[in-house]
Order: C-alpha cells, then structure tokens, then sequence
C-alpha cells in the first residue's frame, strides 16, 4: 500500500469534511493518514456517501488515522526553563524514514516547532538550530541540513514544511545561514563546498527566469524592475484555497474582489508572515492581501546572503569564474536593496510595491534584515535603531508592525526570530544597551509566561505582558522550537 497522498487525490472527501468542519482545526484533515488504499477509500465514500444516515465523521475516522503525539513531559515537575528547554529538544524529536500520508520522508531526524506543527518547517528550523549550538547538539544540527539538502535535491527547494500540500512553495531561505550555524560549530570550511551544489539549486529555485524577463515584469520569485534591475518577491505556484486552512481561505475569498487572492494568500505564506498588514494593500483587511505586488526586503537581504555564500563556497574550490559571477550578483543586490527599500525619510527599510513602484508604508520589524546581515551603513544603521527603539522595542520584546489589525504577525505580538535578529542586528553596529534591551525585555516575557502556565509559547504578547499573545488562524502554540532555541541562544550571552 503506498502510504504517501496528494490532496487532490482525495479531493471529494477532504473538500466534503472541510466544508462540514468536521475538525475544528483544518490542518488535522491536511494531516490525515489513510488506513487503507487511497483508491478503496474513494470507492467506498462514492458508494457510501448518498445512503441515508450516512456520518462523514464515522467514515472519515475509519479510513484516516491522526497521529497527534502525546507530551511526554509533566508539566507539574517545574523544571528551571532551561533544563525543561532540553528535554523539548527530545520530546520534539520526530523521524519519517518513510512516506506517511502527506508527510514526506526524510533522511535524518528533525525538531518540529510544536502544538499543531507535527513536520519539518524550513525557516524556524535555523532558530531551533541556535538552541542546539548552545545545548551542544551538533548532530542533530548537521541532520537539518541534510534534511534541507535532501529537499533541495530531490524537488529543487526546501518546502515551506514536509507535506506534500506544502510543494508550491518555500519559505525564506536560511539554509546557507545554516551552514555558517555549522562552520561556527565545527570549525570546518568543508561544509560550504559539500553543499555547493545544494546551493547552487537553491538559488536556482529563486532565480528562475531572472536572465529571461524583460524590464517591468515579474514571473514566479522574479521581479525586474524598470531601471533594469532584479529583485524578487514570495509566490506560490499554486492559486487555490490552502488544504489547511482551507474553508478560512474560502470565507475570505468571498469576500475579495482580487482574482488572484489565493495565490497572494499562499506567497505570504511563503514569507512565515501569515498573515500581517504589511501585506494589505488597505492595511487592515485580508481581503485586500497583495503580496505578489510587493518585493520584500527580508527575501532580498536573505538572497543576497546565499550570492555570498556561493561567492566564498566558489573561492574555496578556485571556481574563479562563479566566484566572479556570484560576487557580481551579491554586489548589484546589495546596490538594489539601498535604492528600493531604504527610506530615508522615515528611518526604516520598507518593502518596495513593484505596481505603484513606491515604497510601502507599512513599518515592520522586516527592517532589521540588512543590520542583521551587515549591509547598512554606520549611518542607516544609527537611524534604524533609533526607530527601533522608538517604535518597536516594548516592554515585552520587540513587535513586528506598529499596526494593531488582529493578524498574529502584526502588534502586539513578539516572535522569536526577530528577538534574535534585533539583538544580533544591534550588537554588530555597536549599540550594546539597545541589545541587551531587547534580549532582557523579551527573556523576561518568556520566563513569567513559563513560570504562570509551565509551557514556552509560539508569539507572546510585548505591549501586555499579563496576557498570553493572540490573534490569528489558530490558538497560540505550546512547544515551541524556536523560542526555545532563541531563548537559550540570548541567554547564554550569543
């Protein structure tokens, strides 16, 4: 029996379950496991679907199984966070040697964030890694990699997560800031030219068509802006209702005059920011989502760091010509990204609408990227981290808009990732209060929310610390991956 589907190879029964809300949560029907043919299920729902009395939930719980591991540790033990953090790193542990439903195999072990994210996700797959550095866990961080080598390898980029509804798309691209995780652990410059290759598809996947496309055009990740230059932008391949979220997509599209919804709803699925008003085009409501008009100033800085990575992996293996190629590419991006995404008027790096060729108005914690990765100026970054200071750093951490609009990647929520990139982004400039600022505010948020409830959550709330963070698709997580591997990561000094 082969055990791996596609969705669309039980459409009528998934589309049948959603549209009935048979679970609360639409991911789980995403996530089911067939216990029989995929082809005897879809013959028994025909022939059994129109006879009365006929119970969807029965049939489904017959057919699927849904494998939701249970916590192995007691919440009562009280542990000091640290040591509750490195039993986590076991209890999140999982391994698919084979194909089990929509989840995709993978060679090696991995770390899943936790909750209801039971699979390999890319970005917060780095931030765990943080966390492993400084619990000494070297292997299972080597086995990340080669994770993301195998996905690269086998379907040209490393999927949002390990599901086969997840093949449409990326997320954003850390890998070649994993393999610095490894060289700064190891010590080995071998790493860079084992995976040269591996980069090499990786940015393939990016670059699709970037020589091809004509001024003011854009194909897949690509943009080419009317000055003749390239950017690029998060896309999804697919234009249809995400299986996981399914009946959400559909209720928001109804209500959507944009042909193109569902596709602008994936690509900013594409960037972990599902869902913000930095993608709205009214700033308030998803309806509006036009992240597909947007080139964004995380993906560019990310890609600008891949171009150098293959420039040193290149150096290394006296590639005299790539090394060339890829220095002139990083060099043109790192040109791009001051011309299309600073602003000097405002102090911050926003994204860059390719239709109105504007820069957005939306203010987001996306600004750190080119502090966090060294490519502003003394004088940028001065500015940056005044705004930084002024406007994102609360008592709680630092939030990821200043607009308040009830979707989980705006304020006042705080997430893991941009704790780590504002106090890196800080540290490398020279403003070591402003650093230890964010890293204090947002350790001590973590630490009162685990002693109150003995869980370490997904987001927390920077603006109200009394309270747990909401907003969103779905209830806050308990787990968490990343905020584990930040957490140990700030508080053992970097």
């Amino acid at each position: 029996m082969k055990d791996q589907f596609y969705i669309k190879d039980i459409y009528s029964i998934f589309e049948a379950v959603q549209k009935a809300g048979v679970f609360e949560d639409q991911k789980d029907m995403a996530d089911a496991i067939p216990l029989f043919p995929i082809s005897e299920i879809n013959e028994n729902y025909k022939s059994e679907k129109d006879i009365d009395g006929f119970d969807l939930k029965e049939f489904v719980l017959k057919h699927f199984k849904f494998d939701q591991p249970e916590s192995s540790i007691s919440r009562e033990e009280k542990l000091p966070i640290e040591d509750h953090i490195e039993k986590l790193w076991d209890e999140l542990t999982r391994t698919a040697y084979e194909e089990k439903g929509t989840l995709l195999k993978l060679p090696k072990p991995y770390i899943v964030p936790g909750g209801r994210f039971n699979e390999f996700f890319y970005w917060d797959s780095y931030f765990v890694m943080l966390g492993l550095q400084v619990s000494g866990r070297i292997e299972m961080m080597k086995n990340i990699v080669d994770n993301c080598a195998y996905l690269i390898n086998e379907f040209g980029f490393v999927p949002n997560a390990s599901r086969t509804y997840f093949l449409s798309r990326s997320q954003p691209p850390y890998f070649s800031l994993m393999l610095d995780l490894i060289f700064e652990s190891t010590n080995d410059e071998k790493i860079y030219s084992q995976y040269f290759e591996t980069l090499e598809k990786e940015y393939q996947f990016w670059m699709d068509c970037a020589e091809d496309l004509e001024n003011g055009n854009q194909y897949r990740h690509i943009v080419k802006t009317n000055d003749d230059d390239i950017l690029n932008r998060y896309f999804d391949d697919e234009n249809a209702p995400r299986p996981e979220s399914y009946m959400i997509d559909v209720e928001d599209a109804e209500t959507s005059s944009n042909s193109g919804f569902y596709r602008n709803v994936r690509a900013a699925c594409e960037s972990g920011w599902d869902f913000s008003s930095r993608w709205f085009a009214d700033g308030n409501s998803i309806q509006t989502i036009e992240t597909l008009n947007l080139a964004q100033v995380d993906l560019n800085c990310l890609l600008w760091h891949l171009e150098k990575t293959l420039a040193k992996a290149s150096e290394l293996q006296s590639f005299e010509e790539k090394t060339n190629y890829y220095n002139q590419k990083a060099e043109a991006r790192n040109v791009s990204i001051d011309k299309y995404f600073w602003n000097e008027d405002e102090k911050i790096y926003n994204d860059f609408n390719i239709k109105s060729s504007n820069k957005t108005s939306s203010e987001s914690i996306a600004t750190l990227y080119p502090l966090f990765l060294k490519l502003s100026n003394q004088e940028q970054a001065k500015a940056v981290s005044e705004t930084i200071k002024e406007k994102f750093l609360k008592k709680g951490g630092l939030i990821t808009t200043t607009k308040d609009s009830g979707q989980q990647w705006d304020s006042p929520n705080a997430w893991a990732p941009y704790q780590w990139l504002g106090y890196l982004a800080m540290k490398n400039y020279g403003f070591e209060e402003l650093a230890e600022e964010i890293k204090n505010n947002w350790c001590a948020n973590v630490e009162r929310i685990y002693d109150n409830t003995g869980k370490l959550m997904e987001k927390y709330n920077a603006i109200d610390t009394t309270s747990i963070a909401g907003g969103g698709e779905y209830p806050n997580q308990d787990g968490f991956g990343w905020t584990n591997g930040v957490y140990i990561k700030l508080k053992n000094n970097y």
